[in-house]
């Protein structure tokens, strides 16, 4: 249920007093679901806001109708409410700066600045910095000029990669077999603006080959603290074929993330890149999500984001042991050095119900039954976080996205766990409901 907007501002400095606070959280999604699930777990939590929520997400907060995007309303109201930590979920408001409004009035937030964030936020940018700190990635050109870019195709190896440089909702990269397939990539990103601005410059890339991997990471500006790998699936369709998606499963660790790789990642992509940011004058707090190739000539960082992923969130989160509030006030104060991330040994997958359609045209509002059955095998590592839902006027749930929900399960291993989440999807159902069924079938050829 949703509240309306109070009028009056009051400022409210964070109390370093043993005491619960209140959370206000940005979003609506998945990820921000896992959020609070976390977050209502952690005993220094008093109260949970988010904004604006979706009908999982008000199971453990209470939601209000502010955008993410409305940022003098949410600061408003985090006054008015005595906010005492914000946790923004979401890339758009931290590439457009939400993070240094709300400091700017005092308020403790979760995240990086908006000179920080233009690590997701311009590919460009990323690759840059990549090149000048010897950051291990693929070569690539920057083109703002899509007749440039198709020279530089006509000389080119193909498969290649084109990515719209700003935010695209995870789907503005292209992979194209063939110098015309480029060519309609070029007209779809630089010049029919299917993206919109975020395709004003391009970035051609090599074609790596190799297992994808992510690792998400907490990072206080100095310190960084990986968190478990994960891997996820863009492809709308089983045996990734289809159109990329925002992602339609994941599943936490990824047998293919080994000591070794981990240890090559932590010499020369973690810190280096926590390192490369402070020394260009945007010290990173917040998460960076790392998507990595693991090449055969060693891992690659793919992209960057300024936040936890979707639906990395949700497979990550549940096998966290600490306390987030602990390693969210840590990254806030500079204090992470002192932190020790753990993560429970059971594995956990992650399968997304869509509607079908998606990413293209698909029906909402669509009533969902089965919910009360994940629930009630929670204590059994159960779950379901919603992405893309709302309230009925009679009180059910409806679908309101393209993903819709994330069945989640964990296990003893990421066989069991798989099986887990397969066997919890069967329990939910509404009339369009659509998934990929080899979430995970990697594992089987680790």
């Amino acid at each position: 249920m949703c509240v309306s907007l109070p009028s009056a501002t009051h400022a409210s400095a964070f109390s370093k007093e043993e005491r619960k606070v209140k959370v206000l959280i940005v979003g609506s999604g998945g990820r921000e679901h896992a959020i609070a699930w976390k977050l209502h777990k952690s005993p220094k939590v008093d109260k949970i806001y988010c904004a604006p929520g979706n009908a999982g997400i008000a199971e453990y907060a209470e939601c209000v109708p502010i955008g993410a995007m409305e940022m003098d309303r949410l600061v408003a109201f985090a006054k008015e409410k005595e906010i005492d930590l914000t946790v923004i979920g979401m890339d758009d408001p931290l590439v457009a700066g939400i993070v240094d409004v709300f400091e700017a009035e005092g308020l403790r937030v979760f995240g990086p600045r908006k000179n920080a964030a233009i690590l997701e936020g311009s590919k460009a940018f990323s690759k840059n910095l990549m090149k000048k700190y010897g950051i291990p990635t693929a070569a690539y050109e920057v083109f703002d000029d899509p007749e440039k870019a198709l020279a530089y195709l006509e000389t080119a190896k193909f498969p290649i990669v084109l990515k719209a440089d700003g935010l695209a909702l995870g789907k503005g990269v292209l992979i194209c077999q063939t110098l015309e397939e480029a060519k309609a990539g070029v007209k779809e990103i630089m010049q029919d603006k299917k993206f919109g601005s975020a395709g004003n410059e391009m970035v051609v890339e090599e074609f790596l080959t190799g297992r994808e991997v992510s690792v998400l990471s907490f990072v206080d500006g100095e310190t960084i603290r990986i968190m478990a790998s994960a891997q996820d699936h863009k492809r709308a369709k089983d045996n990734d074929e289809g159109l990329n998606t925002g992602g339609m499963g994941n599943f936490s660790p990824s047998p293919f993330y080994t000591d070794e790789v981990d240890a090559f990642c932590q010499k020369y992509i973690y810190q280096a890149t926590v390192d490369a940011m402070r020394a260009e004058g945007r010290p990173f707090k917040g998460v960076i999500f790392f998507g990595l190739m693991l090449t055969p000539d060693g891992p690659r960082v793919l992209e960057y984001n300024a936040r936890f992923g979707d639906p990395e969130a949700q497979v990550v989160l549940p096998r966290m042991e600490n306390d987030i509030v602990d390693v969210f006030e840590a990254c806030i104060d500079g204090r992470l050095k002192d932190v020790e991330l753990t993560f429970r040994k059971e594995a956990c997958v992650c399968v997304v119900l869509a509607s079908d359609g998606y990413p293209l045209a698909y029906e909402k509002g669509k009533k969902i039954s089965g919910l009360e059955i994940v629930k009630a095998h929670e204590a059994e590592g159960y779950f379901c976080f919603h992405a893309g839902t709302k309230f009925g006027e009679d009180g059910s749930i409806l679908t309101n996205g393209g993903r819709v929900l994330g069945v989640t399960a964990l296990g003893k291993d990421l066989k069991e766990a798989r099986a887990k989440a397969y066997e919890a999807t069967e329990w939910v159902s509404f009339s369009n409901k659509y998934m990929r069924h080899d979430i995970g079938k990697a594992i089987d050829e680790a």
